[in-house]
């Protein structure tokens, strides 16, 4: 099973996919694979203001990504895919058995990203850039079956998610 987890920075798609590991990891095999690791080199990604635009698509390589998961999903029972355009490529999408969507609101995604510093102080124009990107390459179509929408303004009930999965 391969499972999709999507939704903008500081979600908590990170932490859910390491939940979901834990509950299955001593009756599975299983992978987390993060989008960050596939990120482009430096000189490929766009940049804006002179800024390093980390938060647009074109500074993840799909293919390789895509590629990653190919070769995952035949030595592991479950892969776990998980990153701000998890829903973005149409080839990596259509690999997923599940999809979780991990949706925010503006202010709660305002105040978890000013206080996330662990790439440095983002100045505040680019923080209302990652979440203008989120709302134009981030979001999950609304008309796709098959996915669990979750507000992980609070506390995300693991119950549910287990049940989706299963």
């Amino acid at each position: 099973m391969i499972i999709g987890i999507g939704g903008v920075s500081t979600a908590g798609k990170s932490s859910l996919a390491f939940q979901i590991s834990k509950q299955f990891e001593f009756g599975a095999k299983v992978k987390i694979l993060c989008q960050d690791d596939f990120i482009r080199p430096e000189s490929e990604i766009p940049r804006i203001k002179s800024h390093i635009d980390w938060e647009c698509p074109r500074s993840i390589n799909h293919e390789m990504y895509f590629q990653a998961l190919q070769r995952e999903r035949k030595v592991n029972d479950i892969v776990i895919s998980e990153g701000l355009f998890a829903f973005n490529d149409e080839r990596v999408s259509a690999l997923y058995n599940k999809r979780i969507f991990l949706m925010i609101s503006e202010e709660t995604f305002w105040n978890r990203k000013t206080a996330d510093l662990r790439w440095g102080k983002e100045p505040e124009w680019y923080i209302r850039h990652i979440w203008n990107n989120y709302l134009k390459y981030g979001k999950i179509a609304s008309e796709r079956e098959n996915v669990l929408r979750l507000h992980s303004d609070t506390r995300i009930e693991m119950e549910t998610v287990l049940k989706y999965l299963s």
